[in-house]
């Protein structure tokens, strides 16, 4: 089977400091081309941000053709019924421009906050297969749809409406069960350049195709996306080195390019959310937008046709 052609996506800011930013970058990647989703991490416990559900959904009514998904969504504070029914709404009024992260949730403390209730540490991952096994179970019921699991239960449910389109379904993970998981349950994986270092790829793809051997799946069913921070060092942009996070690169335009086709080539990654940090953040995406993803799309794609 070959390796699916790349994705690449810009990373939406979900922050409450000006409403107006969101949907600039929206814009910039709904009229590109070379860019495929806008993503935005959410944290509903997080007071400067805004709700990611419903940015999402004014989101979806200012564009027209990029999808749109989260980067996750902790399931502890969606539960799994009405996360499914949230994504398949606006997939049908989006038409059918949604893709769905989620996560087990990362931040414990902050979403007990919440009243959101988390699993014993040894149980997570048996949760989250019961998860995904009803959000994928309700998108595809034609009658009443009934699970009954230890962490996760519906009941003779009529769902509705279903999605316009089989929606992805993307896991936030690190560790090796959660990466097996991935590779047998979901459609793809998301993993950040500041946790999970360019080296440490190659375990995670280890762990995604062990999964995926184990149910069947062939390796290259499994998307992997790579959340890019870093900064793009355009020409008169003065950068402080202080703005990037461990493990993210300050790179000329030429740099980001060789930087993303080795990360496909060679780190087998085959989706880009790029995430810029520094100043003059809207720029960069253009940059991104306008003149990496459309080199690195053209690299890949004569190094395949060869």
């Amino acid at each position: 089977m070959d390796r699916p052609s790349p994705l690449f996506g810009v990373n939406v800011h979900p922050g409450i400091e000006d409403p107006t930013d969101a949907f600039r970058r929206a814009r910039i990647a709904d009229t590109s081309a070379a860019i495929d989703l806008v993503m935005i991490q959410d944290h509903p416990y997080l007071a400067n941000f805004f709700d990611t559900w419903t940015l999402l959904t004014l989101l979806a009514g200012a564009t027209e053709r990029v999808h749109l998904g989260t980067n996750v969504s902790p399931l502890p504070l969606r539960p799994p019924a009405m996360i499914a029914k949230a994504a398949a709404t606006l997939d049908v009024l989006s038409g059918g421009r949604v893709e769905l992260g989620i996560g087990a949730g990362g931040f414990r403390q902050a979403i007990a906050g919440f009243g959101g209730e988390m699993p014993a540490q040894n149980e997570i991952v048996d949760a989250f297969a019961e998860a995904i096994q009803v959000i994928r179970g309700l998108w595809r019921a034609e009658r009443g749809f009934t699970f009954d699991g230890k962490h996760h239960r519906v009941h003779g449910a009529h769902f509705g409406p279903p999605p316009a389109h089989p929606i992805r379904l993307w896991v936030g993970a690190t560790r090796p069960r959660m990466l097996r998981l991935t590779g047998r349950l979901a459609d793809g994986v998301l993993v950040s350049n500041a946790y999970v270092s360019e080296e440490q790829l190659e375990e995670v793809n280890r762990s995604i195709d062990e999964g995926a051997a184990r149910a069947g799946r062939a390796p290259e069913q499994i998307r992997r996306a790579y959340n890019v921070m870093g900064i793009i060092d355009l020409p008169g942009l003065e950068q402080d080195p202080g703005a990037l996070r461990r493990g993210t690169p300050l790179l000329p335009v030429s740099g980001w390019i060789d930087y993303l086709v080795r990360l496909y080539r060679e780190r087998r990654m085959d989706t880009f959310v790029f995430w810029p940090l520094g100043e003059r953040q809207l720029e960069q995406i253009e940059v991104f937008a306008g003149a990496v993803a459309p080199a690195v799309a053209a690299d890949v794609g004569r190094s395949s046709a060869a």
